[in-house]
Parts: structure tokens; sequence; C-alpha cells
């Protein structure tokens, strides 16, 4: 159950640390040869996944002062020895503090594996609808 809880949290914290907190931290939740593939973009390792939430935020799409929340709902993990699945719901809300609504709705299919110093995301394959 620890390792379930684990994986569960660290989905959580990556959607929090991408509204409001330290990108650095963001960062060391992926496993280095990480990707990150959604419509119309792939994302590999981790550098270039730093680089990204950096340039997210510059423009101002996420990040403190953006307004937006990234919300993880329902949520299913398979554990497989060192590695695991979680597939789980997300939202993307925007004008949050005035008239917050749903921007943007899918799903997460992450592959998670565990590291040395716990679990990292070492795939992340990003739906819409």
């Amino acid at each position: 159950m620890s390792d379930e809880l684990e994986i569960r949290n660290l989905v959580a914290r990556l959607a929090m640390l991408a509204d409001d907190g330290d990108l650095e931290e963001y960062a060391a939740l992926f496993a280095d040869d990480a990707r990150w593939e959604m419509p119309g973009a792939v994302i590999e390792g981790r550098e270039n996944l730093l680089a990204g939430a950096i340039e997210r935020r510059a423009v101002g799409n996420v990040g403190p002062g953006s307004e937006t929340r990234h919300v993880i709902a329902t949520q299913a993990v398979t554990l497989d020895g060192d590695e695991a699945i979680s597939d789980a719901y997300w939202q993307f809300w925007v004008n949050t503090a005035t008239e917050p609504s749903v921007a943007l709705f899918g799903t997460y299919r992450d592959r998670l594996v565990r590291t040395d110093s716990g679990w990292k995301l070492a795939r992340r394959d990003i739906s819409y609808g």
C-alpha cells in the first residue's frame, strides 16, 4: 500500500507544483529520461521538461498569478514490481479567483519506475476528452 500512496502523492505533487511551487522540485519527480507526450507535443528528458515548465510560467499559462489549477480526479494505480501504471482523469481550471471554469480535461496514463530515491515519472501520455 505504501508504494501506491507514494505514486498517488507523486501525481498530485506534479499537479500542485505545476500550479504553484518550485520547478526544480517539480522536475525532480521525473526520471532522467522521462517522456511526456500529448497531442501536438512530445518532450523528452528531465531538463527539457523543466525548460517547458519554465516557459509555460514565463508566458503566464500556469504558475503563480495565472489563476489556473490542475486537478487530479479518479485515479487507479497498478503495481508490477519496480514499475507501475497510474491512470487518472485530470481537469485544467482557469479564472480560479473570479469565475472558475474547466478549460480542458482528459486522462493521464503514467508509467512510473522505482529508483533509489523513490518513485519517478518515466512516461506521461496525455489525452483530451
